[in-house]
């Protein structure tokens, strides 16, 4: 994983925090200093804690779980979709399902839900249902997928949260707090980076920063994914000449048996 350097997030706009009112007294450590009413973000400290989750996230992909991204506000919507998509990890960017963390028994039953109704259409069973029926099941169809089609491959519970907006996706955290799921998160000068394990301190509001921050995290979690896969493929390769082996010895034993 590249290093996050100060410069290039200075160009994404990444050191603009909120207005001084309404600053948080919590991020006063990450604050460097305040221009024109608007509190301006300490980058050397960004690009140390961008460095620092990037580390842990890239171990927990390497692990084989799951990070859930979370993000629904408009500026972060699509950037978020975008690169969880390529990096194959679910994400939330619709409203925030209830209970999505407490209560994941429910909702892995609403996936499976939209997966039968897949099954339908493939054995013919929704095209002997009326009109209306099949109408009504279409619509419930397209609910199921833009609330939760992004987590349909998610089986269980996520190793950890990575949020956009603290304060805006409250109900995530508080869900991730009660479940001890590390919480990763870009934290805005307005919030309380208490409720965060590991904070980046950045501008959560232009979808410049968020894409710049987001593009190392990303790079990290595909790094740990590339190692897992580079030593999966080490352990076939040596498991090969055991297997060619035991294979060769078993031949030889029924070769004797037939004599």
């Amino acid at each position: 994983m590249a290093k996050a350097e100060v410069k290039e997030l200075l160009e994404a706009g990444v050191h603009f925090g909120h207005l001084t009112r309404k600053w948080d007294p919590n991020m006063a450590p990450y604050v460097y200093m305040e221009r024109n009413g608007i509190h301006i973000i300490n980058l050397y400290k960004t690009a140390a804690k961008i460095d620092e989750a990037g580390q842990a996230l890239s171990k927990i992909a390497a692990s084989g779980r799951k990070i859930l991204f979370v993000a629904t506000k408009k500026q972060a919507k699509d950037i978020v979709a975008e690169k969880a998509g390529n990096i194959n990890m679910p994400y939330i960017t619709e409203r925030w399902p209830g209970g999505m963390l407490t209560n994941f028994v429910t909702i892995r039953k609403a996936v499976k839900k939209m997966a039968a109704i897949d099954r339908m259409k493939k054995d013919g069973t929704f095209n002997s249902l009326s009109k209306k029926e099949r109408l009504q099941v279409d619509r419930q169809r397209a609910k199921l997928e833009k609330n939760l089609g992004s987590i349909s491959d998610m089986t269980r519970l996520p190793a950890a949260l990575f949020v956009i907006d603290i304060k805006r996706e409250h109900i995530a955290i508080k869900e991730a707090q009660k479940l001890n799921i590390p919480i990763f998160a870009m934290v805005d000068t307005n919030s309380d980076p208490r409720q965060v394990d590991y904070v980046i301190p950045a501008n959560d509001d232009a979808s410049k920063s968020i894409e710049k921050v987001l593009s190392h995290v990303a790079d990290a979690i595909s790094g740990g994914l590339a190692e897992r896969k580079a030593e999966k493929d080490a352990s076939k390769s040596d498991d090969a000449p055991k297997a060619k082996a035991k294979a060769a010895t078993k031949k030889k034993a029924t070769a004797e048996e037939e004599e």
